[in-house]
């Protein structure tokens, strides 16, 4: 219903400040940056984004990507990087990369949200840390309302009212802790349309472009894996080809919008999810609710006080976290268990979750070519003139299992005429197209013939390419 719509997006747009403000602290550019970026890809990707419900804006593994060139090159290079890279998305999508995401495992998902949820926590630490006493009563108050009022009523979000009691709370008795204003200045004025102002040149080009395939890639990667999050939660599905070019066409309006980038975030489209919204009207209150905070009603939005939005972020992690995967990790494969546990170190150490996702997506490509080499298997019989030894191989031959092919055939005891019986393989490389060459050779140099038998389809194909002979024509 549009009430919980525009409530989740009021929450949403509340949360997203404190965040924007420390993305571009880490980015190195002014504050107003993140916040504008943060409207723009909001309110544009409620349009051309195809996930609805889910919250795109400046991230923290953008302003990673991006601080090296604003430190060394300046914002207006950082603006023309953002924008390429909206581009680069764009084409991507042309190119199908939405279908990649069938490759990632489900260990690695069950990594990617228990990495993420420890990451939304200990981002809320520097706030709990060397601060008035009285910050810690305020983070119980207000997680104990976000648990409780749900048991109540769900009317009304749980985080929107811990927000607005914790806020009317330390007004009214002048605590002096952290508030939303002493996190950066906030914007007067509305951003405006402008092009980059850097020198059109390919040295230009040279110079952004390794950081624009930076901010393509993590982008699409963190935005996808969120989408894919999002559909498990609500049980729909969502259009992952049209999530990465509108992720793209964000981008650029967001550089051009003097925005310094970003991609899905999973915290804030966890409150927006959980606090009941469904549709893009939330996506779009978001980012319209944020310009409006924090130029219209800037004073009212900075005396918030730090401890409110905490609470709601610690409320995120704990929601985030998968916390099934650890009851039943006692049953899980080992392979399952250390594939979960590659993406999570490899996200805490390098704190970007497409490395972590990347680190777990090897993984688990080495345990499974690990697990399945061991399947293929070879039996030989030789007939009872003693003339020919038929051997009769089973299982998937790739590069891992043809390895151990070769080994498997007794070239100096073997008769004159040996016979490769492949009915029961599968040739699925050109590696093992090699291995079977060798192995022939190997047979010829001791003035042996051999005849490969029982290729058909895709398997003869491959190796009739490879090779340019029929298989059986040795």
């Amino acid at each position: 219903m549009a009430r919980t719509e525009v409530l989740a997006g009021l929450v949403v747009a509340l949360a997203l400040i404190p965040e924007a403000i420390s993305f571009s602290i880490l980015a190195g550019v002014d504050p107003r940056v993140g916040l504008f970026s943060s409207f723009v890809m909001a309110v544009v990707i409620a349009f051309t984004g195809g996930r609805p419900a889910m919250i795109t804006a400046a991230t923290g593994a953008i302003a990673l990507v991006v601080a090296p060139l604003a430190r060394e090159y300046g914002l207006e290079y950082l603006l023309a990087a953002v924008v390429l890279g909206g581009v680069f998305q764009v084409l991507l999508a042309a190119a199908g990369v939405a279908r990649l995401m069938r490759f990632i495992p489900r260990s690695v998902m069950v990594g990617f949200v228990n990495a993420l949820a420890i990451l939304i926590f200990t981002a809320q630490l520097p706030h709990l840390i060397d601060v008035p006493w009285l910050v810690y009563p305020l983070v119980a108050a207000g997680l104990a309302i976000i648990f409780a009022l749900p048991r109540l009523t769900t009317v009304v979000p749980a985080p929107l009212v811990s927000i607005i009691v914790l806020t009317g709370l330390t007004v009214a008795a002048g605590f002096a802790i952290p508030n939303v204003g002493d996190q950066g200045e906030l914007p007067d004025s509305l951003p405006f349309l402008a092009l980059p102002d850097i020198p059109l040149t390919l040295e230009t080009l040279t110079v952004i472009a390794p950081y624009a395939l930076g901010v393509a890639f993590v982008g699409l990667m963190e935005s996808l894996m969120t989408a894919k999050l999002v559909d498990d939660l609500t049980d729909t599905h969502s259009d992952k080809t049209r999530e990465s070019w509108g992720q793209g066409v964000a981008n650029v309006a967001s550089g051009l919008f003097g925005g310094m980038g970003g991609c899905a975030m999973i915290g804030q489209t966890m409150i927006n999810v959980r606090s009941g919204a469904r549709t893009r009207l939330s996506t779009f209150l978001a980012g319209a609710l944020l310009l409006v905070l924090v130029v219209a009603l800037g004073d009212v939005v900075a005396i918030i006080p730090m401890a409110a939005l905490v609470a709601v972020m610690v409320f995120v992690s704990v929601a985030t976290f998968d916390w099934h995967s650890l009851r039943t990790i006692h049953r899980m494969p080992k392979s399952e268990t250390i594939v979960m546990l590659t993406t999570v170190a490899g996200t805490l150490i390098t704190h970007n979750l497409a490395i972590g996702v990347g680190a777990g997506v090897l993984a688990a490509c080495v345990l499974f070519a690990r697990r399945v080499a061991h399947l293929a298997e070879v039996t030989g019989v030789t007939d009872p003139d003693g003339g020919t030894r038929v051997y009769s191989v089973h299982g998937a031959l790739f590069f891992a299992s043809s390895n151990d092919l070769y080994t498997q055939f007794d070239y100096a005891g073997d008769p004159d005429h040996v016979v490769i019986d492949l009915s029961n393989a599968h040739v699925w490389d050109a590696s093992t197209v090699a291995v079977l060459d060798a192995i022939t050779h190997k047979y010829e140099k001791r003035g042996k013939t051999v005849d490969i038998v029982g290729l058909t389809g895709h398997s003869a194909d491959r190796y009739e390419r490879h090779t340019g002979q029929l298989a059986g024509a040795h």
